[in-house]
């Protein structure tokens, strides 16, 4: 029994949806079994071109066709489907109304359009059906339809691979070679020519079909050669969702059981679409004539020798007329487009010229951009000159800018004049706030560098002429150190400022910006004098070390003591150690506001009881007076201006009197070494004893003269052993060494002696080194005196009076400043001390 094909209509010619007829022939072809393993074939072309012959003969179905003895009219109306037979897997053929039909009309083609999308949207594989002699054609080949089915698609539906097989009927002597290649081009235009939404800007044709084209003989004048071909044709259909196949490579296939569904749901929405009302057919014969037209304007455009000629130009640097002559170029072009296209749709017409206007802008826009570019550089670039020759010769900065700025402003502007087209608005105001930002911004950058280097020389200025100041104030640590560095401060503070505020008026600065540059300016001078306060205050042991020494070795005319029975070593010692403790109480606190302290007077009474006490080092102790530093801070004095605590002066002053105890310890030992040299000599009572008592043997050394003579030369020769062997230095060190030293150096002194004498009697006389004496003033205790240096040394000379006074209510103590800092160097030495004899 053969096969049935029910066919059925599914839309009737006023586009009504026959679901009742669909859910009908889905039962009878038991599609809903088929699963994912079906086809959906359709057929569209111009009325009256065999569509349902094909159909018919090439899937065995029965749908209605032309009777060619009773006129040439409209058979299909609306759509219909049919099962194809014999065809293996289920495919389902769809048969089109035919397009361009008398009975429509020329401006009804709105049907024609919408079952044209709807079989693109369902179908796997949709024959196209035309005339060979078509080929070439416009309306006859169906270009505009599938030109607007292509554009809504893509706005309605997603890519889904649909194959489009171009049936070419009524083949003739052409070889079919030269016409399959005219047909895809011209597919591929159609496709570049539609607009496409942002989704599918990019998206090739190949995503959403694939073309296929085939030949056919004449039915009526080649019958049997035409069943032939559509027999070999027919089996391109068996399995052709199969890899390989028409339609191996779909996609987004729908499940049998939810075809129904789907085919409603699609012709809802192509029914609903508004944009399927599409134009007349002159409306769209002008655009795409307009269209063609307006691309061929385009594409001269791009290859346009002048125009590559300015644009080659213009990536060097600037060109005089630019906007004269690009807007020439394009003139021209839009001019020629005037002309070719004033036939057509006047609305069409001037649609395609603003879009072909509007792509010719924005294809020279570059251009444009690259010539503002040039502008605005070089306006910087005159700017900077300007400016740089305006402060060389001596101009106010804040004038030369305003000048150079207007003249740089003034020449962009005239540039920008020069540049402009006249098809566009375009504003370059953006690229002149940009060149507004540029210049400001370097402006900026230069301010800031001029004023960041006056800064930088006041304040090198300011530093040059505080330091050398303060450290000599410091280390001279008188009453009115910080009264005088107040002043020294503020003097050259304020001198500094006036130059800079002088300076700094060419700016034009705003008074916040002044004022804080001045105020930063002040607080480094004052920086300036707290650091090397606190400089000096790291080395205050040293500092206190050298006043010792200068007030304890040096008197009142800078000449070293000599520690005679004289001298007050008490005293002296007491003026020394206030003097260096004046300094302390100095060193101990930054006074850089006039409030009045306590230190000095809490230091005196502290650790200065009057007294001098000569105790060795493990011989210390604290006296309960002290008490009072033990503390971290002063009470007057906040914690940032502390520069040495209570506690560390304590600390220090414990320090200094030990390391100072061995100066005075030698001084004493000096002062009794002299006593005991100049004390030889024996009392005056002896002396008168002696002459009594040896009364007898005077006279009788002064009646022998032998014995005067023998007398005479024993003094002579204990002299000289005197001399020589410098008895009086060898008993400073005690009598019994003093006569070790005699016994064992005798001898050699008494051969030393004769040795002379001889070489005397024989007038050779050797040359005596001579000894230089050493005087006590010049030994110095342990740790302080420093030693000479390789290269040269230096005697310090100072000045130092002391003057103080005891009572009840305190201490007074002055000191006139130091005329020549000691040296800091210091070293340990052990010296002896020298006592010359006595000689007749």
């Amino acid at each position: 029994m053969e096969e049935d094909c029910c066919a059925t209509q599914l839309i009737y010619g006023d586009g009504e949806f026959n679901s009742s007829g669909l859910d009908r022939f889905v039962k009878e072809v038991k599609l809903a079994e088929c699963g994912l393993s079906y086809a959906v074939v359709a057929i569209m072309g111009p009325q009256s071109s065999g569509k349902s012959t094909l159909l018919n003969h090439l899937f065995h179905t029965k749908f209605r066709e032309m009777d060619a003895y009773s006129g040439r009219s409209q058979t299909t109306k609306g759509i219909w489907i049919a099962k194809c037979v014999g065809i293996e897997p289920c495919t389902i053929a769809m048969d089109l109304e035919g397009t361009d039909g008398r009975e429509r009309g020329e401006d009804d083609t709105t049907f024609e359009k919408q079952s044209a999308l709807f079989a693109l949207a369902v179908s796997d594989i949709v024959l196209i059906n035309m005339w060979c002699h078509d080929i070439g054609r416009e309306q006859a080949a169906n270009k505009p339809l599938l030109k607007t089915v292509f554009q809504v698609m893509m706005r309605l539906f997603s890519p889904r691979k649909t194959t489009l097989l171009f049936v070419i009927r009524d083949k003739t002597k052409t070889p079919f070679e030269y016409l399959e290649p005219v047909l895809r081009e011209d597919i591929q235009k159609i496709w570049d020519g539609v607009p496409k939404p942002q989704a599918h800007k990019s998206t090739p044709f190949s995503d959403f079909f694939s073309v296929e084209v085939v030949a056919l003989s004449s039915y009526e004048e080649k019958e049997e050669k035409f069943k032939e071909e559509v027999a070999q044709l027919r089996q391109r259909f068996f399995h052709s969702i199969s890899p390989g196949g028409l339609a191996g490579d779909r996609r987004g296939v729908v499940p049998a059981t939810g075809f129904s569904f789907s085919a409603q749901q699609i012709w809802k929405v192509i029914k609903e679409n508004k944009d399927l009302d599409l134009p007349a057919h002159k409306v769209m014969v002008a655009t795409v004539r307009c269209e063609e037209i307006a691309n061929q304007k385009s594409n001269q455009l791009v290859y346009d020798e002048d125009w590559l000629a300015l644009k080659e130009a213009v990536q060097i640097g600037p060109v005089q007329g630019f906007g004269i002559r690009l807007s020439s170029i394009l003139g021209t072009y839009l001019s020629e487009y005037d002309m070719e296209a004033v036939y057509f749709d006047e609305g069409v017409r001037n649609s395609k010229r603003q879009l072909l206007e509007s792509k010719a802008l924005d294809f020279v826009y570059p251009a444009y951009t690259t010539m503002l570019g040039h502008l605005r550089s070089k306006a910087l670039e005159d700017f900077k000159v300007r400016l740089e020759q305006s402060l060389n010769k001596g101009g106010e900065f804040a004038s030369s800018v305003r000048t150079s700025s207007q003249s740089s402003m003034l020449e962009f502007d005239k540039g920008c004049a020069d540049t402009a087209i006249q098809q566009a608005d375009w504003d370059g105001s953006r690229v002149r706030e940009k060149l507004k930002r540029d210049i400001d911004a370097h402006a900026s950058s230069v301010r800031s560098a001029k004023l960041s280097k006056l800064k930088i020389n006041y304040e090198k200025q300011l530093s040059a002429s505080l330091t050398g100041p303060v450290e000599a104030l410091l280390e001279t640590g008188g009453k009115d150190t910080w009264t005088s560095m107040r002043k020294l401060l503020n003097h050259d503070t304020e001198v500094a400022v006036l130059e800079f505020s002088a300076a700094v008026a060419g700016f034009e600065l705003d008074k916040d910006t002044s004022t804080k540059m001045t105020q930063n300016l002040r607080d480094y001078a004052r920086n300036v004098v707290e650091k090397k306060a606190r400089e000096e205050a790291g080395n205050i042991m040293i500092h206190m070390k050298d006043r010792f020494s200068t007030v304890f070795n040096y008197d009142s005319d800078s000449m070293p003591r000599v520690w005679t029975e004289k001298e007050d070593i008490r005293s002296i010692t007491k003026d020394a150690r206030s003097a260096s403790l004046k300094l302390l109480s100095v060193m101990a606190a930054i006074r850089m506001e006039s409030k009045p302290d306590n230190i000095e007077k809490l230091l005196f009474s502290s650790l200065m009881d009057g007294t001098v006490t000569v105790s060795s080092s493990q011989d210390r102790r604290v006296a309960a007076s002290t008490y009072p530093l033990a503390s971290s801070t002063w009470e007057e004095v906040s914690s940032k201006d502390t520069l040495i605590t209570p506690v560390q002066c304590k600390s220090l002053w414990r320090q200094f009197k030990a390391e100072t105890e061995y100066s005075v310890t030698q001084a004493i030992s000096a002062q009794e070494a002299h006593k005991q040299s100049n004390n030889w000599w024996p009392p005056l009572w002896a002396i008168l004893a002696m002459i009594v008592l040896g009364y007898n043997e005077i006279k009788l050394l002064i009646t022998n003269p032998l014995y005067l003579m023998v007398l005479f030369v024993a003094y002579l020769i204990s002299r000289a052993l005197w001399v020589q062997m410098d008895i009086g230095r060898v008993f400073q060190h005690g009598i019994l060494s003093g006569i070790l030293t005699i016994v064992s150096r005798f001898l050699p002194t008494v051969m030393d002696l004769l040795r002379k004498l001889a070489e005397k009697s024989q007038g050779n006389p050797a040359p005596e080194a001579p000894r230089r004496p050493i005087s006590v003033a010049s030994q110095s205790h342990r740790n302080e005196t420093p030693l000479p240096n390789t290269i040269s040394s230096s005697i310090p000379e100072s000045t130092v009076s002391s003057n103080m006074s005891s009572s009840d209510g305190g201490v007074e103590y002055s000191s006139p400043p130091l005329r020549q800092r000691r040296p800091t160097n210091v070293q340990e030495v052990d010296v002896n001390v020298f006592v010359p004899c006595v000689s007749d």
